[in-house]
């Protein structure tokens, strides 16, 4: 009997040490999402001047687009976040259940995501037969009027194509762009509840479940108690802009959502590394607020 123990005792040792190893992955694996913050894109004939350091050039967002699409990345909507991740009220669908998941964010309703960006979606879902979701933050304030001369800001009608093409998740950026704290709560409450009003009327027909301005964008990612408790009244999320990786499991709170700024400064290297690196980030460290 004892021999026959001593047989099994390597087996049983190197079969208790994968149990051991697989254990401490799932407790040390923090469970995150990158979601990446651009504004406006901008081409090799864009004068750089004119724009500052915050527009990201289009080349090299195709280059990344097309890499994630290669990697098996999921593209998530605001939606798909706060439904599969935030709330989990429904389980991960199985098409999804190996994919990376990642969001990628543009606010302020640039036109040159119309002219410089729905070009790349739609030929790369031609190319891989994939669809790219991208999040659009608007403040329908400061939309294109219809017939009005050359605007550097989107119209309605070219928010509706890229709805419509089912490459574009319209959400709410605040109705003029302004920094909510310094608001009185007349003006706050005009302000987020006006720019879901728009941006619903624009797209009314092209959106029966509403989901158009379900989830909201800090203008210039400045919030505070007041404003998030408005903000509540009228999203079912709400967005920073800090720099930080969401840790989903830690979150607590859903109108402090993290998002990380991307701007020209950010190499294509760069946003592999953050969006490769922070999937295998594993952590020696709580969460911030247990």
């Amino acid at each position: 009997m004892t021999s026959q123990i001593n047989k099994n005792f390597p087996f049983r040792l190197f079969l208790a040490f994968i149990i051991l190893f697989s254990i401490l992955n799932l407790i040390i694996t923090e469970p995150v999402i990158p979601i990446l913050g651009f504004h406006g894109i901008m081409t090799s004939k864009t004068p750089t001047s004119s724009l500052g350091d915050m527009h990201y050039p289009q080349q090299d967002l195709e280059k990344i687009l097309e890499y994630f699409i290669r990697n098996n990345y999921w593209f998530l909507t605001t939606q798909d976040l706060y439904t599969f991740f935030l709330t989990k009220s429904q389980k991960i669908p199985k098409a999804h259940s190996s994919q990376k998941p990642i969001m990628i964010s543009f606010d302020d309703g640039y036109k040159t995501v119309y002219t410089n960006l729905l070009p790349i979606l739609d030929k790369l879902e031609k190319k891989y037969g994939k669809k790219v979701k991208v999040v659009l933050f608007i403040n329908p304030g400061v939309l294109e009027r219809k017939g009005s001369p050359s605007s550097t800001h989107l119209g309605c009608q070219e928010l509706r194509e890229g709805l419509k093409q089912g490459f574009y998740d319209i959400q709410s950026h605040g109705l003029n762009h302004k920094d909510l704290t310094t608001l009185t709560r007349q003006e706050l409450v005009k302000e987020l509840q006006q720019a879901q009003i728009k941006l619903r009327k624009c797209t009314q027909d092209l959106d029966p479940q509403q989901q158009v301005a379900s989830h909201f964008a800090y203008p210039y990612g400045a919030y505070n108690k007041q404003v998030q408790s408005y903000a509540s009244k009228y999203y079912l999320s709400s967005y920073a802009y800090n720099n930080r990786i969401l840790n989903y499991g830690c979150l607590k709170n859903y109108y402090e959502i993290p998002r990380i700024p991307i701007n020209r400064q950010v190499s294509f290297q760069k946003m592999l590394d953050i969006a490769e690196g922070f999937h295998q980030i594993k952590s020696q460290q709580k969460c911030e607020n247990k």
